[in-house]
């Protein structure tokens, strides 16, 4: 198999747990804790951390990551930035600060969100998600921009403060809708997918990568999913049956229900797959159980290790470069997937 990034995830909008669906203070997302994950993810070997960003959720994601970029010293940070909350040259400064302070391990994960407070029907969100990107690049690139488009009008030179290696760093950008597919074409570096089976993971790849090619432009893909793995089967089906052991359907509706993005085509699809399943397993080794508490990212890999490891390997037969991983507790799991399965792949960061 050809060499795969492998990331951990840093819990910044409240979603650790030990069982879902029961908050726990010590888990819940603060500097320390979420500090401490993004380290052990580095001390496990991890290539890439990813942090996300909600506005209701957590803790402020671009303060978290200017701050723990003075901590680490070799992992790369994928950080998460909402569009609609933010005017795209004063980002593309704070992405090139935090990309020296990192020494050039910066990458974004790019969210359509909207403004909070505002509502914006799709096209027009991805549309300005298009425009944002195409700035933030240019600028990123060190390039003056005259941009004329719906959202903004800009005519600046970029900023002083660069990115280390004079280019912009990678966009991550994930989405299930039309809209989605079309701008994650026309601007970003790597589609990020939500667990699917493989059927459909290639599907959506061969999909998007006719879109970019229409766009004259290539894509890479990612896929983000949780994992539980454990010496044995029986072992990880039991710790999957845990993890939702105390939760009930109405506390389920309540957290999905509370995300930002609870109506998006992406969120659909994920609920599709838990129904289809009864919750269960949807493909071999592909469990839906978890989405009963999650409005996004709503399957697991569970099994032992030669199981989770052949389940990524099916996943990078069909394309896919870079894993985004979670599981719960953080903490735990990260040490027991980085124990039974890291070591066995060919892992390093996207160039």
């Amino acid at each position: 198999m050809a060499k795969c990034e492998v990331s951990w995830f840093s819990a910044l909008c409240d979603d650790d747990y030990e069982f879902l669906g029961v908050p726990e203070p010590r888990l819940q997302s603060s500097w320390e804790h979420c500090r401490d994950i993004a380290l052990q993810a580095e001390s496990l070997g991890f290539d890439n951390i990813l942090l996300p960003s909600g506005y209701a959720l957590g803790i402020d994601t671009t303060a978290f990551a200017a701050a723990i970029a003075t901590w680490v010293r070799r992992i790369r940070l994928l950080m998460a930035v909402r569009i609609g909350e933010n005017w795209p040259p004063q980002l593309a400064r704070q992405i090139a600060t935090i990309d020296q302070m990192l020494g050039g391990r910066l990458a974004i994960n790019i969210i359509s969100s909207d403004l909070p407070g505002e509502t914006l029907d799709s096209a027009p969100r991805y549309a300005r998600t298009v425009e944002a990107m195409e700035i933030l690049r240019t600028l990123l690139n060190g390039e003056p921009l005259d941009h004329e488009g719906a959202f903004w009008n800009l005519k600046l030179k970029p900023p002083r403060i660069a990115p280390v290696s004079g280019r912009a760093p990678q966009f991550y950008f994930g989405g299930l809708s039309e809209a989605a597919r079309d701008a994650a074409a026309k601007g970003a570096d790597v589609y990020l997918m939500w667990p699917d089976t493989l059927p459909a993971v290639r599907e959506t790849i061969a999909d998007l990568r006719a879109r970019a090619a229409r766009e004259s432009r290539s894509l890479r893909f990612g896929y983000r999913v949780h994992v539980v793995v454990r010496e044995t089967e029986e072992e990880a089906r039991a710790a999957a049956d845990r993890l939702v052991s105390h939760l009930d359907a109405g506390t389920g509706a309540r957290i999905r229900a509370n995300s930002l993005d609870s109506s998006s085509a992406g969120v659909r699809r994920q609920a599709e797959l838990r129904e289809a399943a009864g919750g269960e397993y949807v493909e071999d080794n592909l469990w839906t159980g978890i989405g009963r508490a999650r409005s996004g990212c709503g399957a697991a890999i569970v099994g032992d290790p030669d199981q989770v490891l052949a389940k990524l390997q099916a996943y990078q037969a069909e394309g896919i470069e870079a894993f985004i991983l979670s599981g719960y507790p953080h903490a735990a799991e990260a040490d027991l997937f980085a124990r039974h399965v890291l070591p066995r792949l060919d892992h390093g960061p996207l160039g």
